[in-house]
């Protein structure tokens, strides 16, 4: 049976899962990123129970993913902004929606485009090696300890 974190492995995704791991997480990340940033339209989007998006959002915000704004005084009203942890995740997002397009998307293909800014040209996910700077390909990526760990991650 799988239990329901992944306290005590020495693995850093496992770490990150333990704060973004969750069903919905990526997704509330993904339509911040968007631009929906009030309670409301986050609920609206998502379809989520409420004390579920509460619930994730109070995690996303403990663990510095997001960070609360007030955008309202009387009554007082938030919204949600990315921290600069939070905004790290947008190649997270953008290789999973790419993934999803590949292998998922259906018939009518998928549903949004990852755009640069300015060019509108499509944004993809990169692997760059950091000592000759060109592109990697996944079948050329090992992982290598980098450290002595006490215990095996799985």
């Amino acid at each position: 049976m799988l239990r329901r974190t992944y306290e005590g492995q020495d693995c850093s995704l496992a770490h990150a899962l333990e704060v973004v791991g969750e069903r919905w997480s990526l997704l509330i990340v993904r339509d911040v990123l968007l631009g929906i940033r009030r309670f409301d339209g986050l609920l609206r989007e998502l379809g989520i129970a409420r004390n579920v998006l509460t619930d994730r959002l109070n995690h996303l915000v403990k663990h510095g993913v997001l960070e609360r704004v007030p955008y309202q005084e009387r009554p007082l009203r938030h919204e949600y902004h990315l921290t600069r942890m939070g905004r790290e995740l947008t190649p997270v997002v953008v290789a999973y929606m790419h993934w999803g397009d590949r292998h998922l998307a259906g018939e009518l293909g998928p549903t949004r485009r990852t755009e640069h800014i300015g060019c509108e040209g499509l944004v993809l996910p990169l692997l760059i090696c950091t000592d000759c700077e060109r592109p990697v390909a996944d079948d050329e990526v090992t992982a290598r300890p980098a450290r002595q760990s006490g215990r095996r991650s799985r």
